[in-house]
């Protein structure tokens, strides 16, 4: 049997970004990839915004709640995702690190659900390419 691949995505509170990508790549790989997300400082909820985004585009979040970095987890990962600039995560041996400085709409003025629309979109095709190079 072959070795099933694994990823970890990382953003600060767990609430938004990471919580996307896992949920996308949930959608997008299905059972052939293992999939967590963690927080450098969690947050105590999933963003509504996000969830509601992601929702949108069928993607479900419901019982997903922040969570911190697993240091046992992440060590087995083959891949740690770490999203946006502010997310920083201590490297260990195992995993191969990658770094999304994902689009942040706000610094050019869209707030609200046009903002977490572009994230969203940015993310699922960060996600669409991970997960072709992880079906390799």
């Amino acid at each position: 049997m072959s070795h099933k691949p694994s990823v970890l995505f990382v953003c600060v509170k767990n609430g938004g970004k990471s919580q996307m990508a896992a949920g996308l790549m949930r959608t997008v790989a299905g059972d052939d990839v293992e999939v967590h997300s963690a927080g450098t400082a969690p947050g105590s909820a999933v963003n509504a915004m996000s969830a509601e985004s992601l929702r949108e585009v069928g993607v479900d979040l419901t019982g997903e709640h922040p969570k911190p970095i697993d240091p046992d987890l992440m060590s087995r990962m083959d891949y740690v995702v770490t999203l946006g600039t502010e997310a920083t995560v201590d490297p260990v041996e195992g995993p191969t690190y990658l770094n999304w400085d994902t689009d942040e709409p706000s610094t050019r003025g869209i707030e609200g659900i046009e903002r977490m629309r572009l994230v969203r979109d940015d993310i699922a095709a960060r996600v669409d390419e991970l997960a072709a190079r992880l079906r390799n």
